[in-house]
């Protein structure tokens, strides 16, 4: 079968990539495994850290990635039912890893789950077929833009999950987005103006404030260096905002901290800019604010956010299409970050 391979862990990681038209099919679905052909494929950051290496992640060469992708599922492996087949899906590349169970152990009841993901632990979605765990699946209509599809699954879920069941996101709150143009970002302004809350971005580039804009935010801030929580609690009557959703990391950290209200909610599924922020200590106890991780989501919340598409209160943003030819053109759009939305190929 044809597929997109990552020959060498290298950065930058454009050169590296070969579309190969001999890649091995994948193996015989096993027990509650599905074989997905696939319809398109959609690009994340994940790629990227595949492709250069991810710290402490041994990964063998050559390999697949790709975290997002619509298909058809093919064949059915054992226990699986097989009216599964022929179904239009969407899936959820992680895949929770069970803890061990040691005598000692405390309760887990605060634990959070331990994932592997479909196209970086295993091979992923950019080839014409994939293996999946029926569990991770959901179905979506016959009729659905195997594109917008394949652009919605992991970011739409990584934003719900952060926002909606982590930081507890309520109706008209208001919201920061920073780094305006992501996969992650864009869906969470979706998320957002889905649950009637006011929402600012920003961005180092005005033309994606523009788009921004044509999607519904209501203030925005070209980030330029500059302290611009001034800017952000002069919008909001000196009050602040509810909620900051970072994924730039150092270089916005401090700001969208100073722009929090009492009680406010920084989460963050990434830091593009590096992971050694300068925060305010003082802030975070005084004013009692909330400081959450995110990573991805569960199975049931994988299902709750492809509700949303499947009645079409969601709908991913589609930066450009590319064919599988242009795998290398694909990828070096992803990696000088000049997208806003999702970079999907079509398998078609």
């Amino acid at each position: 079968m044809r597929a997109i391979v990552v020959e060498k862990q290298a950065s930058p990681v454009a050169p590296n990539i070969t579309l190969k038209s001999d890649w091995p099919d994948p193996a015989d679905p096993g027990k509650g495994q599905v074989t997905i052909k696939t319809l398109c494929s959609a690009f994340n950051h994940m790629d990227l850290w595949v492709g250069r290496g991810v710290p402490g992640l041994k990964l063998d060469y050559p390999r697949v990635s790709g975290c997002d992708g619509c298909g058809e599922v093919l064949r059915v492996g054992p226990g699986v039912d097989e009216s599964w087949i022929g179904k239009r899906v969407i899936y959820n590349a992680a895949i929770v890893v069970p803890d061990k169970n040691r005598p000692n152990d405390p309760p887990a009841s605060s634990m959070c789950p331990n994932y592997e993901l479909i196209g970086e632990h295993h091979f992923g979605a950019h080839a014409e077929m994939f293996s999946c765990p029926v569990e991770n699946l959901a179905a979506i209509a016959d009729d659905s833009d195997p594109a917008q599809a394949a652009a919605f699954g992991l970011c739409a879920l990584t934003a719900y999950s952060m926002m909606v069941t982590k930081a507890n996101l309520r109706p008209g709150q208001s919201v920061l987005i920073t780094g305006i143009g992501g996969g992650v970002a864009t869906s969470a302004l979706a998320i957002a103006k889905h649950m009637g809350c006011p929402v600012a971005v920003t961005s180092r580039h005005q033309w994606k404030l523009d788009k921004a804009i044509e999607l519904g935010a209501d203030h925005t801030i070209l980030d330029e260096g500059q302290d611009w929580s001034r800017d952000l609690r002069g919008w909001t009557n000196k009050r602040g905002v509810d909620m900051a959703v970072d994924s730039v990391g150092k270089a916005a950290h401090l700001n969208c901290i100073k722009s929090l209200a009492r009680g406010g909610a920084y989460v963050t599924p990434g830091c593009t800019t590096g992971p050694d922020a300068t925060t305010d200590l003082a802030r975070i106890f005084w004013n009692q604010l909330r400081i959450l991780g995110s990573t991805m989501g569960t199975n049931e919340e994988f299902k709750e956010v492809a509700s949303l598409f499947n009645c079409g209160s969601l709908k991913p943003v589609v930066d450009q299409i590319f064919s599988p030819s242009d795998c290398r053109k694909a990828y070096e759009r992803l990696e000088a970050g000049e997208q806003f939305g999702k970079i999907v190929v079509d398998w078609r």
